[in-house]
Formats: structure tokens, sequence, C-alpha cells
């Protein structure tokens, strides 16, 4: 049951943090010297969301679902 709740909290931090408001009327400052600070912060997140898609993976798979049937 605790493993559910973390992983629940985990969802709900990652998609907290796509909402980002702060910075959608600003480019600057730039990263890198070239990225505005919003797509940086995207690819960012979406590096984060695919750890949290793997580790979801790893610890809330069905496992009924890889049972193959003979």
């Amino acid at each position: 049951m605790m493993k559910k709740i973390l992983l629940v909290l985990l969802i709900a931090a990652v998609y907290l943090a796509h909402q980002d408001s702060w910075n959608w009327s600003k480019a600057d400052p730039m990263i890198f010297g070239f990225l505005p600070v919003g797509l940086a912060y995207h690819a960012g997140y979406s590096i984060v969301a695919a750890a949290m898609m793997a580790v979801l993976a790893a610890l809330a798979w069905p496992k009924h679902l890889e049972d193959q049937e003979k």
C-alpha cells in the first residue's frame, strides 16, 4: 500500500512540475546563450517524465500481463 501511495505522489509531483506558468511570457534568461528558459525547462521535464515512466514500469507494471499462455 505504501508503494502505491508513493507512486501516486510521484505522479502528482511530476504533473505539478509541468504547470510552469512562471515562465510563459519571457524568454530571458537564455540558457547556454541560445536556449530560452522555457524550452530548457521542458527538456529537463521530459527527462524527469521519462525516468518516472521507467520507475512506474519497473514497480507498477501488472505481472499478469507478462505471463504467457502455453
